[in-house]
């Protein structure tokens, strides 16, 4: 079996993208767009940019010609929304009082956010660290697991996302960021089949047998390099793919029979978006070492934690995650608060509420379209597959971008992922009738181009 490696799906270069980039030729932004395109290096996926952005504040994002957009996407930072009024005041006030701390100089702020993530923690994962970034944070969990275990070696899954960092994109497995143009990437860095698999994925045989047969290779890659340091993955893939029941219990057995620490990524899929705090949660297990980002900083500042069990704290003689900002007051401020946010307002509640309506409402809307393979998701974290063949679910990539630029004249923004599953993931805040009102916006482009 050859192991699909999927990118992502809509493309700013593609026809598509050009098109509509110039559907305007008065845009306002247009000058911008072209400076941004002079000024910047370029790379895949975000140069040159669709457009440009004026203002955000809540589910909105607005460009400079005044046009609208739901966004769906946020670069999953945007769990609490843009520019939650809690936020921006503690942030406001935080500056007033202390706005920066060496690292060898501790302060209030962040010990509590330290002792807040610990507390919400399941498990003894008690020991923190914080970075700039989940792609360091992964780092810092690779580093932490060689150092614990005396191990060097890793296993993580074809497709997954893990950073953009040489050790992240080593244990990472989209092809985009393993570009032959970077040369050689870490050692010892060993890929398996996904549990959404091409045999699992395709109907080829039962979707729960094949992929806890996929767990079992796991175990076999376990066992055959016999002195690996950490199997790292995704609790839930944000294409998204739901692990099947069992999966990661079955991983996780594996890990202590051959003496290997699990490492989840919770960087996209933390901080309550799928209708827990933590997404591993819906599979009863708890990993060795978690890692957390992009929302943690409210969707104003960067910042991201590492979660360790207390007995994993063997690395005081050197350094594994030695960044200037890693106690700063200010980040650590915005990330206490959105963990009160979330708290306060019952967001991993909400999300797993509102979660259930978008996909039972998908389901049934979409239910007779030819073009639609699947619909799946967790909490609200859920996707649309666009396939030219149902029956086989032969993914229609150009299909898909078509539907995502009639979505977004309609004003709604929202992510492709592997290559033709429309992504779907807004802010937990959102209100159920803004909710509804994006739903209908995809529900009459995919019948639209379904009876086309």
């Amino acid at each position: 079996m050859s192991v699909q490696r999927h990118t992502e799906g809509e493309s700013n270069t593609s026809p598509a993208g050009q098109q509509w980039r110039a559907r305007d030729p008065d845009d306002p932004g247009r000058s911008l767009l072209q400076r941004d395109s002079e000024a910047f290096l370029h790379q895949s996926l975000s140069t040159p940019c669709l457009s440009t952005i004026a203002k955000a504040e809540g589910i909105w994002i607005e460009d400079l010609a005044g046009r609208r957009y739901i966004d769906f996407h946020g670069n999953s930072v945007h769990h609490i929304g843009y520019g939650h009024p809690r936020l921006i005041a503690a942030i406001k006030a935080q500056l007033d009082t202390l706005s920066f701390a060496p690292r060898r100089f501790t302060n209030e702020v962040s010990v509590e956010l330290a002792e807040s993530l610990a507390r919400i923690a399941p498990g003894r994962l008690s020991r923190v660290l914080f970075t700039t970034g989940g792609s360091d944070a992964n780092e810092v969990a690779l580093r932490l697991a060689r150092a614990a275990t005396g191990r060097f070696k890793t296993i993580s899954f074809w497709d997954a996302f893990h950073g953009a960092g040489f050790g992240a994109s080593s244990v990472g497995g989209e092809a985009t960021f393993r570009s032959h143009v970077a040369g050689p990437l870490l050692p010892g860095a060993e890929h398996v089949a996904p549990f959404n698999c091409y045999h699992c994925a395709y109907g080829h045989s039962g979707p729960e047998a094949c992929a806890l047969a996929c767990a079992r290779m796991v175990e076999f890659a376990l066992e055959r390099e016999g002195d690996v340091a950490a199997v790292i993955a995704e609790p839930m893939r944000a294409v998204p793919v739901v692990p099947p029941p069992g999966y990661w219990q079955a991983v996780q057995a594996a890990c202590h029979r051959h003496g290997a620490l699990l490492i989840m990524d919770e960087i996209p899929t933390g901080l309550g978006k799928t209708g827990r705090f933590f997404a591993f949660e819906h599979d009863d297990i708890t990993p060795d070492i978690v890692t957390l980002g992009k929302a943690l900083g409210g969707g104003v500042l960067p910042i991201a934690a590492v979660l360790a069990r207390d007995d994993l704290n063997v690395a005081g003689d050197f350094a594994i995650g030695h960044y200037t900002h890693e106690k700063n007051p200010v980040t650590a401020r915005a990330a206490l608060t959105t963990l009160q946010i979330i708290e306060d307002e019952g967001l991993a509640e909400r999300a797993e509420h509102l979660g259930s309506h978008a996909v039972d409402r998908l389901r049934g809307a979409l239910k007779d379209c030819a073009i639609v393979g699947d619909i799946r998701g967790r909490g609200l974290m859920f996707g649309v597959e666009i396939v030219s063949d149902r029956e086989t679910r032969t993914p229609a990539p150009d299909l898909a971008e078509q539907i995502f630029y009639a979505c977004l004249d309609q004003g709604l923004s929202f992510k492709i992922s592997a290559g033709n599953v429309l992504t779907l993931s807004p802010p937990l805040t959102i209100e159920r009738q803004d909710l509804d009102r994006a739903l209908g916006i995809v529900e009459v482009a995919v019948k639209s181009f379904a009876a086309a």
